[in-house]
């Protein structure tokens, strides 16, 4: 089911940022970008995740970008449900229209019930990711994003995250 899953979602999200005219003239007089990423897994357990994290920025400089960005996410199995929200602001300086480097900071509210022992808890957990990535144009000034970023609040006994490090692929329109 993965091997189909992926590669449709890649798919579609070409398809839908395609439409933006490549010979048209880059209207430079607009500062404001936005963009994101959203997230599909199955696992065992029938386990399934969703998120999307929406961004709006504005170019400060012609390389400086600032802004803020959310996320939500949505899990559930056969033993857990869970859901995050988390919202923040960030900052990304880009390098050669092909390179990037950022940090974001966000707040998360966490939900989690335990389905077999009935367990509820309510948390909050604040994560600061720094990283950087390529680009890739697929549009006039829309872009393809892919990077890794690492949360250096990260505390391994007690995090919500199983890990620090974050892998995203994400989408920018009006760079």
């Amino acid at each position: 089911m993965k091997k189909f899953i992926i590669p449709l979602m890649l798919i579609l999200s070409g398809a839908v940022f395609s439409q933006v005219s490549v010979g048209a003239t880059q209207q430079n007089n607009n500062k404001w970008t936005f963009g994101g990423g959203i997230g599909v897994g199955f696992g065992s357990q029938s386990s399934f995740y969703l998120q999307a994290s929406p961004r709006v920025g504005y170019r400060l400089t012609d390389d400086l970008e600032a802004g803020v960005i959310g996320s939500i996410s949505w899990q559930t199995s056969d033993y857990y449900r869970s859901t995050m929200f988390g919202v923040g602001p960030f900052a990304n300086y880009y390098f050669a229209r092909s390179f990037y480097v950022g940090a974001n900071l966000q707040h998360y509210f966490i939900s989690y019930k335990d389905k077999y022992y009935d367990y509820k808890v309510n948390e909050e957990e604040t994560a600061l990711y720094l990283g950087g990535g390529y680009m890739q144009r697929i549009g006039n000034n829309s872009f393809m994003q892919i990077g890794v970023m690492y949360n250096v609040l990260y505390k391994e006994n007690s995090s919500v995250f199983s890990s620090g490090l974050i892998p995203n692929i994400g989408f920018v329109v009006g760079l």
